[in-house]
């Protein structure tokens, strides 16, 4: 099995930003596992697929290309040769890609792609099924979670950074029905590996979970050690 630390989690719990930095302190690749099916639904809703024909989005799947590429220190993701890091961000294509992924033949051919990707690598790989689908034999899970309420506070201030114009109970809406969406599908629902540590980021910094995550590396490596 490969170095694998898999990072877990509903919408806003801060999981992304923390990967990232996880990623960056330990010199691992970052692979950011929701923005490949965000890439799916830009991609099938860009060609007007239905988001419940399994045929036809397999059929997409497996003729997409779908890498990320650092440009500037930063991990982007590309779709063909278009950079798509930021058209995968839009309120429609997030709702979308929850339909999606609820798929078999998307889920079963990101799968292929993200363990592909980690062949050979230690990585941190991000995502809601990473360490009880994807890595399930990974070393090191963990699960970040928050209040909806916080959850929501977070995505709204992202949203008004990027420069939309939306309204606070608006998102607060959409991340309730996301979190629906993930915790009820029938495969791969959202939820912790058995073996995964759960970190409530309520009311946490993504620094102070960071450090939170490093110390559990550190005392599981050390145990192993000894």
């Amino acid at each position: 099995m490969q170095d694998v630390i898999t990072i877990d989690g509903p919408a806003g719990s801060g999981k992304s930003t923390v990967s990232r930095l996880l990623a960056e302190k330990t010199g691992r690749l970052y692979l950011d596992t929701g923005a490949m099916y965000r890439a799916v639904a830009l991609a099938a809703n860009r060609q007007g697929i239905d988001p419940k024909d399994g045929k036809s989005l397999g059929s997409l799947c497996s003729s997409l290309d779908i890498h990320f590429n650092m440009e500037k220190g930063e991990s982007r993701l590309f779709l063909g040769s278009e950079d798509i890091s930021l058209a995968i961000r839009s309120p429609e294509i997030d709702m979308l890609s929850s339909d999606i992924s609820a798929t078999g033949e998307v889920r079963k051919a990101m799968a292929t792609l993200q363990r592909k990707m980690a062949e050979g690598s230690i990585i941190v790989a991000e995502g809601r099924d990473m360490g009880t689908v994807v890595f399930p034999d990974a070393p090191h899970k963990f699960f970040l979670t928050a209040s909806p309420e916080i959850r929501a506070e977070r995505r709204y201030r992202e949203r008004v950074e990027r420069g939309e114009a939306v309204i606070r109970e608006v998102v607060e809406a959409e991340v309730k029905k996301r979190d629906h969406q993930d915790q009820t599908r029938a495969l791969s629902p959202l939820m912790p590996a058995s073996d995964a540590r759960i970190i409530d980021s309520t009311e946490l910094e993504a620094e102070e979970v960071l450090r939170q995550i490093l110390c559990h590396l550190e005392k599981k490596q050390c145990l192993r050690e000894n």
